[in-house]
């Protein structure tokens, strides 16, 4: 019997728990925190991963700083949440069968409850497997491209097999970076095999499901070769119900097969994971779709956050319970209620950060030098990829030997974090870092931090003071790690990148402004100086501000407004409800209309595509006017324009024309035209006046008609990605 399971959320990790270690990072924790919130919220929700049988790794840093790599078996036994073997009624494994290379490949499964929400994790351990198919989901991400698409497949394709086999109908299928997207496929293959065309079922898949991309760095999209797509699809192309080359277009960029792109085109929403992120997304985006213009690319936005339950510090819980209203939750995420946080005296809010602080201190057993006030500690831990610039702080090493060394106001620098085992500059990035530590200058004053997992994260984003973070912008996402340090009250210090430039107010921390993007060297440069003028006219300075008291009363200002301003915004409660109402109840309601009565509007919509695309060549702006001021035409105050516009077959009312201009400031600008005149068969004239212009030359604003196919059944304006322009 079918049971409705809401919304089936697909991820190659999930950071639960750092006993459960089948996360790498961001990625991972931000999945462990979106279900966690779901479970909080009763949102429905059934999650479905990899269950890798020794983890990411275990970082271990020899004498020389190499990072080296250590894989051990995953304890169970250890898990902080229930991971059970899953059974069928009879007791027996349930065991999913999945086509890999011209072979089977079966997976079984293990579940794990995170209060009312379950997750399914694959693992092909079985003995029915070769020795080498066993190891398949050993480790996350390997480097081996094989084995890295044989994991796809295991995700998307046996995932989506693993719940028709339980019996679970999802109404919503939300895809968590395109790791899992030859879930779609799968999805497809099982319609085609009830009787569905492929051009219907494609519709059908699309409408119920959602994709969150999280990075614009390539080496997080996953593309694999044409010749390797036909060796592992070769014998599946033709389940689907379409030939090969139907099939891989839905993925085919530049010559590859691109995760990303199937993902987007088979989704009927998109969206990046902060609104910087989304204008990246729709730049990313805009060179597979150049003839739409990049404001119009359909990507929307939903800022991450991060579980409070998990992230907050007990003895600020508890310090919480105590001054904010007794009635709140850390599921309640209004800023009126964390608002109470500026009530909480100065001392109280101040030493357990303390308190926090030497709970870090002595976990890491760091030998700081200490001073009455200090030390000032800053923190930077996270995934060591070059684009994060972990030693940008390190660019004047002289300067910053000044800074750290006054022995009146010491200032410490703890890094933690793991390289990718393929990723030869991060792993270079680690053994630096453990040079300057020993160098002369900065000895006692820098530190590495080895194995950074979720128990230590937890450590120095309740205990250091400052969050140091300098990606180049913009290619940090969004960043959660800082959204934790916020919420106990440690200070950011940020570049405006990803959510920190929706998230910085001015009196919450601090950030580092880049002007300069593209030309790399200059950016480091002025990045550089505006991290030490911060560091030695306003961070230390504040931090050491102490007069006749021992508490920073400035500092600890500071600290009640990044937890006023940032904890009730950037929490997975309030993202979660985004999503809820900006993807997954409208990709709902999409999803139940076009598969209703025998799939009629997926079938009606595929047909109307199939010959808008059949017929969209003969489709042309013959002509484009603005129409001069002494224009009998010309409405009082308005500007009008007038094109002919050839449709060919195509019916008028199938597409909207526009005149779209842009004055290269505040974007781009549309006026609707309507058809006034017919001149021949499949050939109209249309016009259309604004006042409303945002340009005091028109003659010399950027202006052009532009054509494209609409429909009310589309999920967006742009659906087919089509566009013709004079």
């Amino acid at each position: 019997m079918m049971q409705n399971s809401g919304i089936v959320y697909f991820s190659a990790e999930f950071g639960l728990d750092e006993s459960l270690p089948i996360y790498s990072g961001g990625l991972g924790i931000l999945a462990g925190d979106h279900i966690k919130a779901a479970a909080d919220l009763n949102i429905p929700l059934t999650g479905v991963g990899i269950f890798y049988g020794k983890g990411y790794f275990q970082q271990r840093i020899d004498e020389g700083g190499s990072q080296q790599h250590l894989y051990p078996e995953v304890d169970l036994e250890a898990s902080v949440y229930p991971v059970q073997l899953l059974r069928d009624d009879h007791g027996q494994p349930v065991i999913i069968a999945i086509p890999l290379n011209g072979r089977q490949v079966y997976a079984k499964t293990w579940s794990v409850q995170v209060g009312s929400v379950t997750l399914y994790l694959l693992n092909t351990d079985v003995e029915w497997n070769s020795d080498s198919d066993r190891r398949l989901t050993d480790t996350l991400y390997p480097g081996d491209q094989d084995i890295r698409i044989s994991q796809e497949i295991l995700l998307g394709i046996g995932g989506t097999r693993l719940l028709a086999a339980l019996g679970i109908q999802p109404e919503v299928w939300h895809m968590n970076e395109g790791h899992c997207a030859f879930l779609t496929l799968e999805r497809i293959r099982m319609l085609s095999a009830e009787g569905v065309p492929f051009e219907t079922a494609l519709e059908v898949v699309k409408a119920s499901t959602v994709f969150t991309t999280h990075t614009p760095v390539p080496a997080g999209h996953d593309v694999f070769s044409i010749d390797r797509m036909d060796r592992y699809f070769g014998d599946y192309y033709w389940q689907l119900g379409a030939d090969r080359e139907r099939v891989l277009s839905l993925g085919l960029m530049d010559g590859a097969f691109n995760m990303t792109r199937l993902a987007v085109s088979t989704s009927s929403k998109v969206n990046g994971v902060s609104k910087l992120h989304g204008e990246v997304t729709r730049e990313l985006f805009h060179k597979w779709m150049p003839h739409i213009p990049q404001k119009d690319i359909p990507v929307d936005s939903v800022t991450n956050g991060i579980h409070t339950g998990t992230w907050l510090a007990a003895g600020l819980k508890e310090l919480f319970d105590r001054h904010l209203p007794s009635d709140w939750t850390l599921q309640v995420a209004e800023p009126e209620v964390w608002s109470a946080v500026r009530d909480i005296p100065h001392n109280e809010l101040w030493e357990e950060h303390q308190r926090a602080k030497a709970k870090m201190l002595e976990a890491f057993d760091l030998p700081l030098p200490s001073s009455d006030a200090g030390p000032l500690i800053i923190g930077f831990a996270r995934r060591f990829a070059t684009y994060k610039r972990a030693l940008l702080i390190f660019s004047e090493p002289e300067r910053l030997a000044r800074i750290l060394g006054d022995p009146h106001r010491p200032v410490c620098l703890v890094f933690a974090g793991k390289a990718h085992p393929s990723d030869g500059p991060g792993q270079e990035l680690i053994r630096r870092i453990v040079e300057l530590s020993r160098d002369e200058r900065f000895r006692g004053r820098v530190y590495m931090v080895e194995n950074y997992a979720m128990d230590k994260a937890k450590m120095l984003v309740q205990g250091v003071d400052v969050w140091l973070n300098t990606p180049l912008k913009p290619m940090e996402a969004s960043g959660t790690s800082g959204q934790k340090a916020a919420l106990n009250g440690v200070l950011n210090c940020s570049v405006l990148d990803g959510w920190w430039e929706e998230g910085y107010n001015g009196r919450n921390g601090w950030a580092i402004e880049s002007a300069i993007e593209g030309d790399y060297e200059l950016q480091a440069k002025q990045d550089t100086e505006a991290l030490y003028r911060l560091l030695e006219e306003e961070i230390i300075p504040m931090y050491y501000n102490r007069g006749d008291r021992t508490v920073p009363t400035e500092w600890v200002n500071l600290m009640k407004e990044s937890i006023c301003s940032l904890a009730p915004v950037y929490n997975t409660h309030r993202m979660v409800n985004d999503y809820w109402n900006k993807m997954y109840v409208p990709a709902s309601s999409r999803g139940n209309r076009f598969s209703a009565d025998n799939f009629e509007v997926a079938s009606r919509v595929a047909a109307y595509k199939q010959f808008i695309r059949s017929n969209w060549y003969g489709v042309h702006v013959k002509k484009a006017d603005i129409l001069p001021e002494d224009s009998t035409r010309i409405e009082m105050n308005k500007t009008t324009f007038r094109a002919e516009i050839q449709l060919g077959a195509i019916w008028h009312k199938d597409v909207r024309v526009e005149a779209v201009g842009s004055d290269g400031r505040r974007g781009i600008w549309k006026v609707i035209l309507e058809p006034v005149q017919q001149q021949a068969k499949g050939l109209y004239v249309y016009e259309g006046a604004s006042s409303n212009i945002p340009t005091n030359n028109i003659w010399e604003a950027d202006v052009n008609v532009r054509v494209t196919p609409i429909s009310p059944d589309f999920a967006n304006d742009f659906e087919m990605e089509l566009a013709a322009w004079g």
